[in-house]
Parts: structure tokens; C-alpha cells; sequence
């Protein structure tokens, strides 16, 4: 995909389509890491919130209990 850079304010800017926003799986707002690598490469990779240990262990025993006769017959 080529995009072109784009004078914004006193600033440069690269414009993200609703295609490429939808695809990235990015909403307005996201953070992105910018990384600048040898020979002039830029990678952008959003930054995504991981849940909490206790979301975690919330999501695992709502999923015991929900399975706990299938659970029961695996063991």
C-alpha cells in the first residue's frame, strides 16, 4: 500500500483510511510504537492493553465453571 505524507498543521502526517483502520484493527485514539531501523525503515505496531491477573483468573473460572462436567470427563 502506498500513502503519501501530507502537511498537517505545522506537522507531516500519513492519513490512515477506514480500510487500513478496519484491517490494523485500530480505532482513533490507539497508541502506536514507532520504531526507526537501519537504512530509514519505519514500523508502527499499536500498543494493546493486556488484561490484568485478575481478569484472568475471573475469564478461567467462569470457564471452569462453565465446563466443569466436560472438564470432569477429560480428567
Amino acid at each position: 500500500m502506498i500513502k503519501t505524507i501530507s502537511k498537517v498543521g505545522n506537522s507531516q502526517g500519513v492519513i490512515f483510511d477506514a480500510a487500513l483502520m478496519e484491517l490494523a484493527h485500530l480505532q482513533t485514539g490507539d497508541e502506536l510504537n514507532v520504531e526507526l531501523h537501519e537504512g530509514g525503515t519505519i514500523t508502527l505496531t499499536p500498543i494493546r492493553p493486556r488484561p490484568s491477573r485478575a481478569e484472568v483468573a475471573r475469564v478461567i473460572k467462569s470457564t471452569l465453571k462453565d465446563y466443569a462436567r466436560t472438564m470432569k470427563k477429560l480428567a
